[in-house]
């Protein structure tokens, strides 16, 4: 391919992009539809502005890798540990269950165990890049249900290297493995493992130290493009997949200090590259195969998704999952996956099934991924208010009218907080979450919480958004607290926002929407703990709360100085520049707090 027909076919996927996306998010269809549609349309069965289909799907495939790598890095090992039962019961269950039942539909209609079994193994599969950039476009990654899909999906790519493995045994060849090879080839695993784990935890943060010293922004993005891209293909050559290696590498730097600077750099990339990850499983959609055979191709279509959804049900309620999230769980995983693709690429090569069987599956499961968009719309419009067990005045279309002076958006644990500080001071309050289990925890404790997407503006002004006087966002999602205040600057400018926030990268983008009312959610806690280890250092209590003072009053100059900041490399500069002064103004101030300090306060 010649350079200028990779720009010209950038073009084109650029453009389904920014046309059929918006187009699909306007309609409420949601961004993965809008990509799938706009790949159909600029596919062969399409407009035909795209032919190479195969190849481009496996370059966007590194999307997956990407957004493994991002979910790695809010996952710490501790976390990854405690997730270890329902990654083996929810994820092996899942998939040891859809593989038998397929393997028997396969048995049924005509197919060699050989054959069934792998058709079984590969369908067993969901699609880990629709499931997860669902849960984060809907903010659904701290649910039950969010959590136990990302469990399955967890297992799945795990045990796609064992699969892999199966199907070169059942293929046309002998079957016999060299002991010495398969050896080594344990040995090849376990050394690139450990040397991932090593290397992760001991070497990355030095070398990452050392770009972050030459204040280049653009190496330290090339660095950490490198490292995935590195791990993916280093963990590929032992068999594991690029994803799960790219988890991997992002779970051993989740308590990195360069976090979230590596979030904000893979990000994007992340986002262009699943986009077009999307638009090329709608370009594989054989148009033709389903023209030709439509009843074979839906019903097959039809049957897988039956099938896993009630597997995934089934093991939903066994798992405990809220009646309100278990078809959301099952609607998550009810498709194929793209990891079919490679799997039948390589059956057909090792012999062990029929190339026009595989082609025929191929377009089931891409079909089964675009359906997958259109159950979680019906889910979140139909199915949700009607399997919600709480109160009727959940429902976002039945929140009465509230004329309260406050609203509170958000109501875990930072929420209750100010919503029983307020509530004892006798200030009645709206409550709006959009989790049912934190709304049937906060009800059983008295509190009248509505159900609702607290983005949209009818819900806030069904719920007296434009009655009320003061807004206070306590969501847990960065991303959707900026959605409600954006929502809340243009419907209802005479409210006043006071908002929480994560830290300062989150602090500034608020101010950058105008909100100027801002509480960090660790500064205060921290502060306090703080307070409490300079008395046990020897300080009399009005010395440590004098100093505690002090360095919140430096540390609201030290934001404002930053925010003013128009480049990074600025920030290391003032940072170290305004811990040497708030040391400076403590050891100035200790005389005085000291001479201040009566013996009671000692």
């Amino acid at each position: 391919m010649d350079e200028y027909s990779i720009l010209a076919n950038a073009v084109i996927y650029l453009t389904a992009a920014v046309v059929a996306v918006p187009i699909s998010k306007h309609l409420g269809l949601g961004s993965v539809l809008g990509y799938l549609i706009g790949g159909v349309i600029i596919g062969p069965w399409g407009l035909g502005l795209i032919d190479n289909v195969e190849s481009i799907i496996h370059f966007a495939e590194f999307g997956v890798v990407l957004l493994m790598f991002l979910i790695g890095l809010e996952l710490h090992p501790k976390r990854l540990w405690e997730l270890k039962r329902p990654i083996l019961l929810l994820g092996g269950g899942q998939m040891i269950l859809t593989s038998i039942a397929i393997t028997a539909v396969g048995i049924l209609l005509g197919l060699s165990l050989q054959t069934a079994v792998i058709v079984a193994l590969a369908l067993s599969l969901s699609s880990t890049a629709i499931a997860l950039q669902s849960l984060t476009e809907k903010n659904l990654m701290a649910t039950h249900a969010g959590g136990s899909a990302f469990s399955v999906l967890l297992f799945q790519d795990i045990a796609v290297i064992p699969i892999l493995a199966l199907i070169t045994l059942l293929g046309v060849g002998d079957g016999i493995v060299d002991d010495g090879n398969t050896l080594f080839s344990v040995v090849k695993l376990v050394a690139v493992i450990a040397a991932i784990i090593i290397g992760g935890h001991y070497l990355t943060r030095p070398i990452f130290r050392i770009i972050a010293n030459t204040k280049l922004r653009e190496i330290f993005t090339a660095f950490a493009l490198l490292l995935v891209i590195a791990i993916a293909l280093l963990v590929e050559s032992v068999g594991l997949s690029m994803a799960m290696g790219s988890f991997l590498a992002g779970v051993l730097l989740a308590d990195s200090e360069f976090r979230h600077e590596l979030e904000a750099e893979i990000e994007p990339f992340k986002g262009l590259l699943l986009g077009l990850f999307f638009i090329a499983v709608g370009m594989s959609i054989d148009i033709g195969l389903l023209l030709q055979q439509p009843f074979v191709v839906l019903g097959l279509v039809v049957s897988l998704v039956v099938i896993k959804l009630a597997i995934l049900m089934l093991l939903a309620k066994r798992e405990g999952i809220p009646a309100s999230q278990q078809y959301l769980f099952s609607f998550m995983l009810c498709q194929g996956g793209e990891f079919a693709f490679v799997l039948f690429t390589l059956a057909i090569s090792e012999g062990a099934i029929e190339p026009g069987l595989a082609d025929l599956l191929v377009g089931v499961v891409a079909l089964s991924m675009l359906i997958t968009p259109l159950l979680l719309l019906f889910y979140d419009r139909y199915i949700s208010r009607q399997h919600l067990h709480l109160d009727d005045h959940m429902a976002t279309e039945e929140i009465t009218q509230q004329e309260h002076a406050v609203m509170i958006v958000g109501f875990g644990r930072f929420g209750r907080v100010v919503g029983r500080l307020l509530h004892a001071n006798g200030f009645p309050t709206t409550i709006l979450d959009h989790d049912p289990e934190q709304i049937a925890e906060a009800r059983r404790y008295g509190y009248e919480v509505f159900y609702g997407d607290s983005t949209r503006h009818d819900l806030l002004k069904a719920a007296g958004a434009d009655k009320a006087e003061l807004i206070i966002i306590c969501l847990d999602g960065p991303e959707m607290s900026l959605q409600v205040i954006e929502q809340i600057q243009k419907h209802f400018p005479h409210l006043k926002i006071l908002a929480r926030a994560y830290g300062m990268g989150h602090a500034f983008e608020m101010r950058k929407l105008g909100v100027t009312l801002i509480e960090r959610e660790l500064l205060e806690s921290g502060l306090a703990l703080g307070e409490t280890a300079l008395k046990n250092l020897g300080y009399g209590a009005y010395q440590a709360k004098q100093a505690a003072h002090l360095f919140r009053r430096h540390d609201r100059s030290l934001f404002e100085k930053l925010y003013s900041a128009d480049e990074k490399e600025k920030h290391v500069t003032i940072y170290r520049e305004a811990r040497e002064e708030i040391r400076q103004i403590l050891e100035a101030d200790e005389e005085e707090i000291k001479s201040k300090a009566s013996n009671d306060w000692r």
